[in-house]
């Protein structure tokens, strides 16, 4: 099946960025339309941002318009998530999953497969 791995987080002043990254494996990554999610501890999994199969469709929240951008590299399998002018508030473990066909929306039961998760630590 398909494999996710995200790699990129880390420790960031507040007004910094990161770029994370999703590789995917076990299957070729342009037949899913990809999201990226977000968890902090005590809270619910939400939704940050989304991206079409052939990427030219892209969607994401209010609270991380205009400073993270969603991208995709099908020849390298790879989604990525450039986030930029950090606040504490993004602190959180980022997960991308994937679902089959076209993106539709950022709701969690909507995606099939699912990252580790790596860690966004926004703090100064």
């Amino acid at each position: 099946q398909l494999q996710l791995v995200e790699s990129g987080g880390g420790l960031v002043q507040p007004g910094g960025s990161l770029r994370l990254s999703c590789a995917a494996s076990g299957l070729t990554l342009d037949s899913y339309a990809i999201g990226w999610f977000r968890q902090a501890p005590g809270k619910e999994r939400e939704g940050v941002s989304g991206i079409s199969r052939g990427g030219r469709s892209t969607k994401d929240v209010d609270s991380v318009k205009g400073r993270f951008t969603i991208s995709r590299d099908n020849a390298k399998n790879t989604v990525y998530l450039h986030m930029n002018s950090l606040k504490p508030a993004d602190t959180a473990i980022y997960y991308c999953a994937a679902k089959w066909g076209v993106f539709s929306d950022l709701r969690r039961a909507s995606y099939d497969y699912w990252g580790q998760g790596t860690q966004v630590t926004v703090s100064s």
